[in-house]
């Protein structure tokens, strides 16, 4: 009976809430007059468990040296909104970027439904929009997945993640 206790002790002090995420970077928003200053991509992992989130990642063909790095929280998937943490960043064009840091309860709840994004900025990329701020790269943190190629249809339904949280 005591062998089968201390395993069982074990499984009841993982956090419940321990998670694994990822992030594709890429250049955001592009219009006519950024596409010359904003390029480059990179990808970033997480993981949560339960109080604190570590992230690594790497980025790749800045056009002009990275100069700091972010996650914010949107008020919806794909909206961008306020700066929450800071992440370390390479000062280069290409580098990595990593944090180890507690999370509020309401920042847990957004990395759960999908509203964090990481924003990487740079020397040559403009200083803002009127409706938020013009990062070099920006990547939304989502549940982590299989990443398939190139025009090959992504299955299952990570892309949104709200669909698997039941209460918010």
């Amino acid at each position: 009976m005591l062998r089968l206790a201390i395993p069982l002790l074990a499984l009841l002090t993982v956090p419940a809430l321990a998670a694994d995420y990822q992030a594709n970077l890429g250049p955001m928003p592009l219009d006519d007059e950024t596409k010359a200053v904003i390029a480059g991509r990179g990808e970033a992992t997480a993981s949560y468990d339960g109080k604190i989130l570590t992230l690594k990642g790497s980025f790749r063909g800045l056009p002009s040296n990275a100069t700091e790095a972010h996650i914010f929280l949107g008020p919806a998937i794909g909206v961008p909104g306020k700066q929450v943490l800071d992440l370390d960043v390479s000062k280069s064009t290409n580098g990595t970027i990593s944090a180890s840091t507690p999370l509020t309860s309401a920042q847990a709840a957004a990395l759960r439904t999908g509203r964090l994004y990481i924003q990487i900025n740079s020397e040559k990329a403009p200083p803002g929009y009127e409706w938020g701020p013009k990062g070099t790269l920006w990547g939304w943190i989502f549940p982590a997945h299989e990443t398939v190629g190139q025009d090959v249809p992504q299955q299952d339904h990570w892309f949104i993640p709200q669909l698997d949280t039941p209460s918010r």
